[in-house]
């Protein structure tokens, strides 16, 4: 079953999610390898964290298409989540990355 447009806009959040947390974990491995602090690591392991959760959210979007496509109310709710997680993760790389 192919997959709806508000599931297809959320699997193209998830991967920019994933594209802008890449460079976070490789500015966060250098901060913690220098500094080597408790509050370096804990960003390091968020990042990782929504690393992982980003990636496993696309191999379903596109492995379990049609377990979206049954319900509107839940491809909007995932739509909105999925942008909320965005805006979340941009304002967190550009005051990481600038």
């Amino acid at each position: 079953m192919a997959m709806g447009t508000l599931i297809t806009v959320a699997a193209v959040l998830a991967g920019l999610n994933t594209l802008l947390l890449l460079p976070l974990v490789g500015v966060w491995i250098r901060n913690y390898t220098t500094f080597g602090t408790g509050l370096v690591g804990g960003l390091l392991l968020f990042a990782v964290a929504m690393l992982a959760e980003n990636a496993v959210a696309i191999y379903f979007f596109f492995s379990m298409a049609s377990f979206y496509s049954g319900d509107p109310g839940v491809q909007q709710a995932v739509l909105v989540l999925r942008g909320l997680q965005f805006v979340a993760i941009a304002a967190l790389s550009y005051t990481t990355l600038r």
